[in-house]
């Protein structure tokens, strides 16, 4: 087994963290590939404001979720676990006593790896591992790199592998940080980075949440759901602002909606019904206990409170689940938009499609009865408001019809 560890403080992770990771897992072949953030770094101090351990993890945890290779990449705490200073050959030699059979990389970036000779116990850290070194240009994995890799080559036997990571654009974590005080910077952070730190108000981003531009309200939205939701809340936000453009309603609360309509789809039963409790929603008891019809109350909940969403948003969003009688036709734009966008593939979702931008009513009444289908089919129970949808609409006159 090949075994790549990547450490530091990850203060915060950016883009370029990422790209080395994807880099070294590629062409080193890894099997394993171990995000550690650091407790105490041993060569600096933290800069002042530096988040609690806990917020870094978090915020690694996004990054090794974005990279999409759930059996490779983990991240640890080890070092965060252990007291004292974060030393490399600590780490290593734990790993050594778990992996004893393992091929171990070290894997650092073009100041690290230049000052390599120079850290705690440099000659265990390069019996115990093999070093993969990073730089940002060509330059740097040539001439720059050259005299340092002959010499731990030379003094400890060391084995070194130098890569460059092409067309990266390039900044420090201490630029970083500096940007996102300013409020900039997020275009160097993967959006459910940039969003955790936005909602957390890490770094002195002091953002509105009540008051974000599109591109910071998805990356909020991304932060608190997994990489694999992404590609579908995408998807309904599109065509969500497709169906009203087409339905003539407003297109800018439509995106907003489609935005956030899953913010809370990964909270387990207890935090639903927390949320649920904390903002007054009185559930019946089908809905205290089956976890997939909460997500839309408590997504409207965070919508209006924590992010200043009107109460349009807020009712498409709590809604967009069950439906339920009389739906406005924002409502039937974000419940329609969440079951057909272009991710969505099974059997009558083109007719749906199609049905969705000739007759809205006649294409909400298809999504219940095909829901109603579906619950009935795998003995399920079906929520009262999905009746009570469809009985409205064919009380009212609304029928489906061929072609």
């Amino acid at each position: 087994m090949k075994i790549g560890i990547y450490g530091g403080t990850f203060n915060p992770p950016h883009l370029g963290h990422m790209a080395a990771a994807r880099t070294a897992v590629e062409k080193l072949g890894l099997d394993k590939l171990l995000l550690i953030p650091a407790a105490i770094p041993p060569h600096k101090e933290l800069p002042q404001g530096t988040p609690p351990g806990a917020e870094r993890l978090a915020m690694v945890e996004k990054m090794a979720d974005a990279m999409g290779l759930p059996q490779v990449v983990e991240v640890s705490s080890m070092e965060l676990e252990r007291e004292g200073k974060s030393y490399t050959s600590d780490t290593l030699a734990v790993l050594h006593d778990r992996y004893p059979e393992a091929e171990l990389w070290l894997l650092m970036g073009t100041d690290m790896f230049l000052s390599l000779h120079q850290w705690h116990e440099p000659e265990k850290i390069l019996k115990l591992a093999s070093v993969c070194a990073f730089g940002r240009a060509a330059e740097d994995t040539a001439a720059q790199f050259a005299p340092q890799r002959e010499y731990l080559e030379r003094t400890y036997g060391a084995k070194v592998e130098v890569m460059a990571l092409e067309g990266l654009v390039e900044v420090s974590s201490t630029q970083l940080r500096e940007a996102l005080a300013r409020g900039e910077g997020g275009e160097y952070l993967l959006p459910a980075v940039y969003g955790h730190i936005l909602m957390h108000g890490l770094y002195g981003a002091h953002a509105d949440l009540k008051h974000l531009d599109l591109p910071e309200l998805r990356a909020c939205s991304y932060s608190m759901v997994r990489q694999k939701r992404v590609p579908h809340i995408r998807g309904t936000e599109e065509e969500a602002v497709r169906l009203a453009k087409r339905w003539e309603a407003d297109e800018t609360m439509a995106r907003r909606a489609g935005i956030l309509h899953d913010c809370t789809k990964y909270l387990e039963l207890e935090d639903q019904l927390a949320l649920c409790r904390q903002y007054g929603v009185e559930l019946d008891e089908l809905e205290q206990k089956a976890v997939k019809l909460l997500h839309s109350k408590t997504g409207a909940c965070i919508a209006r409170a924590v992010f200043g969403e009107p109460d349009e948003v807020y009712s498409a969003i709590f809604w967009h689940t069950t439906a339920k009688e009389d739906m406005t036709t924002l409502e039937k734009i974000l419940y329609l938009a969440d079951y057909i966008e272009p991710n969505r593939d099974f059997d009558g979702v083109e007719r749906l499609r199609e049905l969705a931008y000739r007759d809205l009513d006649q294409a909400l009444l298809l999504g219940v009865e095909t829901t109603i289908q579906e619950m009935e089919e795998r003995k399920l129970p079906i929520h009262r408001k999905t009746l009570m949808a469809r009985d409205w609409l064919l009380s009212h006159g609304v029928r489906l019809t061929e072609g």
